[in-house]
């Protein structure tokens, strides 16, 4: 019948984004390391599904490239040169300022008194922002990922543009499973993580974006010393 056609259909679907899910989880988390191998029968089995939804999540995430795909051999984690984090901090800083231009021609786009869900959203995204900093001071690296990227996740939806926001979002993951590679090296992190989250909703939200680019701009240095020097070990 057809409605049970079509529960089968969003069953597996869902099935294949919590696969998708929790692999790249496990990339972030530097438990499936750069350049592993594996194939869709022994993920199949770890996980306890069929093949069809695993192969699909795998096929997603090769996308958004996390993995490489070897026809031969299954998949591989991606290796990431410190030359692709520099491409990955320039896209997402062209993206962002393009978000910067909104706010400079549409201000009430993050700042309108009269609206109580855009207050809401902004102290939303300014918890996340909080939560972040306490991650970063703590040195705690795999907290510090989860609300990092719903930081920027939720802080580019208020610009209002899905596509944009999915955009910056895969650009975040991607720099952060090339960040792992090297942070997951160092055995202390307190101090080394970048912790500037409120002071930049704060000024976006006052529509001072002079003051945001600044921020931005010693986010972007700061990581790239890093892990320029981690790099060359």
């Amino acid at each position: 019948m057809p409605g049970s056609s079509g529960n089968g259909a969003v069953t597996r679907s869902t099935l294949r984004q919590q696969i998708a899910d929790a692999l790249r989880d496990e990339v972030l988390a530097g438990r499936l390391q750069p350049g592993q191998e594996f194939t869709v029968k022994e993920i199949a089995e770890q996980y306890g599904v069929s093949a069809t939804p695993v192969r699909e999540a795998l096929v997603d995430l090769s996308a958004q490239g996390l993995l490489e795909a070897d026809h031969h051999r299954g998949f591989r984690v991606h290796e990431y040169s410190v030359a692709d984090f520099r491409g990955m901090v320039e896209a997402r800083s062209l993206v962002i300022e393009g978000m910067f231009l909104a706010l400079d021609a549409d201000g009430q786009r993050l700042r309108n008194p009269d609206d109580p869900r855009i207050a809401a959203a902004v102290a939303g995204v300014r918890r996340r922002g909080e939560e972040a900093q306490r991650a970063a001071a703590a040195g705690d690296l795999t907290v510090l990922i989860g609300y990092d990227l719903r930081f920027w996740r939720e802080l580019s939806a208020l610009f209002g543009n899905p596509y944009l926001a999915d955009f910056l979002n895969r650009l975040r993951v991607q720099t952060w499973v090339c960040l792992v590679q090297h942070l997951r090296r160092l055995s202390e992190l307190r101090g080394h993580l970048w912790s500037g989250h409120t002071e930049l909703v704060d000024a976006l939200y006052r529509r001072d974006t002079t003051t945001a680019r600044t921020i931005l701009a010693s986010y972007n240095t700061h990581t790239l010393a890093l892990i320029e020097r981690l790099a060359d070990g």
